[in-house]
């Protein structure tokens, strides 16, 4: 974790005010503090390496970031720039540069300015690779100083509200965003390498569906209609393998009119990907493949810590009914949830039920309360309850089962997926229970789809669908706690400042 040490004592916004009266200053001496930007060679990393390989004391290397120390020695600085690859260190002498660009550099340039340097690299007596600067500008003026450390700034939402200022004194944080980026360069990857097509379905929804979940509504002022943010692609993702792409994927923005935790956030990022003559078990399979190749490509190992706990990846993965998860993890007993003992049973553990609620309903809210939170290691829960599966196949050796999976990591669960219900006669009921389930009080059922059903008459082949939650697989993959810290802008309050 680097830390920022200030070149002065003065207060944030008396450090401010003088700032600006420099860059008034420039501009009177008809000196840009924003000037045109200066051909960039390499990036520190760059130079550093090329300079480790080959030794080139020869080579000029013209080099720009953010000025984050520097020391004064009278007539020479030393000084750390940090650019989006690493720092590197500069030696500027006033007998190399000329008096003018020196006093300028000296006079004009403040701590989180960013500058430009060419020059050649060396050695310093001290081991440290430098650039010994030849010619320096500035190029865009920090008109703020930066915190004086990670520490420095207190205020925690501070750090998600100016996350640029997180990203600049925090190295950790950049590490997790870079990571972040590679794990989903990974997913993208492997699914291509499964002849997946990569596609772009609409956020805008005339009907929300694809999940349990309530939406963002909004207004389409030229159609004068209600439209919903996206809270799941898998109806229009499902339309096109009926169009005959038979394998797709997306990676998509989803929106949740829902609460805000440590793991939720109501816009979050998921991969959905559908596959064509394939069934739930496929869809295991796929998904643990796919884990199992992100850990090892982004990881060199299958193992990862997480919050004191190593979580193995390797597949395959513990496979449990909902049953036997409330025997095994949920520690109940078969007659705790037989029908004449459940209600009492969902008492005793305030799980979360209708009235109303069907036996299925009941055993799912029981799996939610008592199994949910304790499973830790990659764990894939199936036999869940038809009704609470309005979207899935059922299974054929139980019709009052749904052909799904579930896979739990931590406690969180990470991907959803089922055999997709293509008998369109089916759906439709479904649909009208889940109309009836919001007319009794659920917010979060599912409407009824008129075009999707008159899609599925068309033809929908065997088709297993999938969908991986990406924020959580990054946070167990990089030890996060919060979702909020592999968010880069996560949703916050309006600040009052």
């Amino acid at each position: 974790m680097s830390q920022l040490m200030p070149e002065n004592h003065f207060g944030a916004s008396e450090e401010h005010e003088l700032r600006k009266a420099k860059v008034t200053a420039m501009h009177q001496e008809g000196i840009s503090a924003w000037p045109a930007f200066k051909p960039v060679s390499h990036t520190t990393k760059q130079a550093l390496s090329d300079f480790s390989n080959a030794n080139n004391t020869a080579t000029t290397y013209a080099l720009a970031g953010r000025m984050m120390t520097r020391r004064d020695h009278g007539k020479t600085f030393f000084v750390n720039i940090q650019d989006r690859d690493g720092t590197i260190q500069l030696y500027i002498k006033k007998d190399d540069v000329g008096e003018t660009i020196f006093e300028a550099f000296k006079k004009n340039t403040d701590l989180g300015d960013i500058v430009w340097a060419s020059g050649t690299l060396f050695i310093t007596k001290m081991g440290e690779t430098t650039l010994h600067v030849k010619d320096f500008a500035l190029l865009s003026k920090c008109l703020h100083p930066l915190p004086e450390k990670f520490h420095g700034l207190t205020d925690v939402e501070q750090r998600y509200r100016q996350r640029y200022l997180d990203l600049i004194s925090n190295t950790e944080t950049r590490e997790k965003f870079k990571k972040r980026s590679g794990i989903i360069l990974a997913i993208r990857q492997f699914l291509q390498e499964q002849d997946f097509l990569e596609v772009e379905t609409p956020m805008l929804h005339p009907i929300p569906g694809g999940a349990a979940a309530r939406p963002f509504v909004t207004h389409h002022n030229a159609y004068n209609m209600d439209l919903f943010l996206r809270i799941a692609p898998e109806l229009y993702l499902k339309r096109l393998v009926i169009g005959g792409f038979e394998r797709v994927f997306e990676i998509n923005r989803n929106f949740r009119n829902e609460g805000v935790s440590t793991r939720h956030n109501p816009e979050f990022t998921m991969i959905e990907f559908y596959m064509a003559h394939g069934d739930v078990q496929n869809g295991i399979d796929l998904t643990q493949r796919l884990l199992q190749n992100v850990v090892e490509k982004n990881f060199g190992t299958h193992q990862v810590p997480f919050q004191g706990k190593t979580i193995d990846f390797t597949a395959p993965f513990k496979q449990l009914t909902v049953e036997e998860s409330l025997i095994e993890i949920g520690g109940l007993h078969a007659k705790d949830f037989a029908p004449d003992h459940i209600n009492a049973t969902i008492g005793k553990h305030g799980a979360e039920a209708r009235i109303d609620a069907s036996y299925g309903e009941k055993l799912f809210a029981l799996f939610e309360a008592c199994v949910e939170q304790k499973i830790v290691q990659p764990t894939f829960i199936v036999g869940y309850p038809i009704e609470v599966s309005p979207l899935s196949k059922r299974d054929p050796k139980n019709p009052h089962l749904a052909a799904r999976f579930e896979l739990f990591i931590c406690g969180m669960e990470f991907a959803n997926g089922f055999t997709e219900l293509n008998d369109p006669f089916d759906q439709a009921e479904r649909f009208k229970a889940q109309v009836q389930a919001r007319t009794s009080g659920d917010s979060e059922a599912h409407h009824y789809d008129a075009d999707y059903i008159k899609a599925l008459e068309f033809g929908l082949p065997p088709t297993v669908g999938v969908g991986i939650g990406i924020d959580r697989l990054v946070m167990v993959l990089t030890d996060t706690a919060s979702i909020k810290d592999v968010i880069l802008f996560p949703t916050l309050k309006m600040s009052h400042e």
